[in-house]
């Protein structure tokens, strides 16, 4: 389902990116990337001008296809911009350094294809790589922003389990009640030849 037309406007505003710039850099700060990002779900590019920022090759993929064509001119050289669903990624397995979506989850019409999305991730996440991201949790606020509009908010307290059963190892699940929750997770690197017997 489409984004209501309060809902895109706030997302699309200068004030919402304004939001962006002032939080994500330090939490961006706190995580180990690597070389080779890929952002779920930018939408309308907040984010995505400040993973774009930085020195990292970025992809994103986006599920409208008309945003990502005007992701697509916006980014022109900066990223890459790939039209395509979260649940079924046109990626090779192993190809990114870390996995990233922000206050996207929520847009995701079921848990189910949430828990795609999880798995997807992990499969095209080289051994090693982080998963990370940050969603909205229900508020007064909240409910009403999202008036006939999708609102499949992730519960803070089942979302660990679900991550682990994805494959992510080092799980961390830090939640804001009726603010935020923010969760990393690690694809296991394979483990090193044992040590020979002395």
């Amino acid at each position: 389902m489409p984004m209501n037309f309060l809902h895109r406007k706030l997302c699309s505003s200068k004030k919402w990116a304004a939001a962006v710039a002032d939080i994500l850099p330090n939490y961006l700060a706190a995580h180990e990337l690597g070389e080779h990002v890929l952002e779920i779900g930018p939408g309308f590019g907040a984010t995505t001008r400040i993973l774009a920022d930085g020195s990292r090759n970025l992809t994103a993929l986006e599920v409208d296809k008309e945003s990502a064509e005007l992701l697509r001119a916006e980014f022109a050289g900066k990223a890459e911009i790939v039209h395509g669903d979260g649940a079924k990624m046109p990626f090779e397995d192993g190809t990114f350094s870390a996995v990233v979506c922000f206050t996207m989850m929520h847009h995701v019409p079921s848990p189910e294809l949430q828990d795609a999305i999880f798995g997807e991730a992990f499969r095209v996440l080289r051994p090693g790589g982080v998963f990370t991201g940050t969603d909205s949790q229900l508020s007064v606020r909240f409910r009403l922003l999202h008036i006939h509009d999708t609102m499949t908010v992730l519960d803070a307290r089942t979302l660990p389990d679900r991550l682990r059963r994805a494959g992510f190892a080092d799980v961390d699940v830090r939640h804001r009640p009726k603010e935020r929750v923010a969760f990393t997770g690690r694809k296991p690197a394979p483990a090193g030849p044992a040590a020979p017997p002395s």
